[in-house]
């Protein structure tokens, strides 16, 4: 996987015009992509009731491709890097996780199959994808394991139980959220949480401007959002070791701060 460009603003004009000169087989589907973004934003003005939209609309198209996988193989890979780091750091089968944004089960069928039966909880704001990942469930045979799969209206998790879930985990979330749906999860996670536990948050980092490109992706800097987790009683900490593994986003890692 090439290097990550942190300084790079993707939503300038110059940046646009050189990626196009560099990939012009990819111009339509950012056209797209762009009158997509227009008629949806004219509809949904929250943003979560957008970006439910743009999954329906990816869902119908590719599950995979909805996840941000561009194959199957794909797929399988960023399941099972997520998965074999998370045991790496101690994921044990009778830790209760619960994954924000759990998408078709990329990395959480090996989670359920992981987890003793009913220790997955796995959420996510398009009920398009759940369906999909039903069917991830039924493909790997993993009924009998119990996980629950809800749709949420949004990242309050108001509906679930206090000090409750070791682990929870949220990959590719943070990087189509903007700050105020971020900090809306961030100020609740706390309560989820049980003692020694920890929520796992990948990001697409920069290190110029914070921007973002059309409604869906979205780029912070470590430092900000650092500083959100901690203004909300957290302690967090960016995961270097991450860093080395063969993916485009970075994670921050956050835990009680008492």
């Amino acid at each position: 996987m090439p290097a990550k460009n942190l300084t790079a603003d993707r939503s300038a004009v110059g940046h646009r015009l050189a990626y196009a000169l560099r990939h012009p087989d990819r111009v339509p589907r950012h056209l797209a992509r762009g009158a997509r973004d227009l008629w949806l934003r004219h509809r949904h003005r929250d943003h979560v009731s957008y970006y439910r939209a743009v999954m329906r609309s990816d869902t119908r198209a590719d599950p995979d491709a909805a996840v941000g996988s561009r194959s199957r193989e794909r797929w399988l890979a960023l399941g099972a890097l997520q998965f074999d780091y998370l045991v790496g750091h101690g994921l044990r089968p009778e830790h209760r996780m619960l994954e924000i944004g759990c998408g078709n089960l990329r990395g959480g069928w090996r989670f359920i199959r992981h987890l003793e039966p009913g220790h997955y909880y796995g959420i996510d704001i398009s009920p398009d994808i759940l369906f999909a990942a039903q069917d991830t469930v039924v493909e790997r045979g993993l009924q009998a394991r119990l996980p629950v799969l809800a749709p949420v209206r949004d990242l309050s998790l108001a509906f679930l139980p206090d000090a409750h879930f070791d682990v929870v985990h949220a990959h590719s979330v943070f990087s189509h959220s903007p700050l105020p749906v971020i900090e809306q999860c961030l100020s609740r996670v706390g309560r989820v949480l049980a003692p020694g536990g920890w929520f796992d948050f990948t990001f697409d980092r920069t290190e110029g401007p914070e921007h973002h490109v059309l409604r869906e992706d979205f780029y912070y800097r470590t430092e900000t959002l650092l500083a959100l987790a901690e203004r909300h009683g957290l302690r967090a900490r960016f995961m270097q070791d991450w860093e080395e593994l063969p993916h485009g986003q970075s994670k921050i890692r956050v835990s009680h701060g008492s």
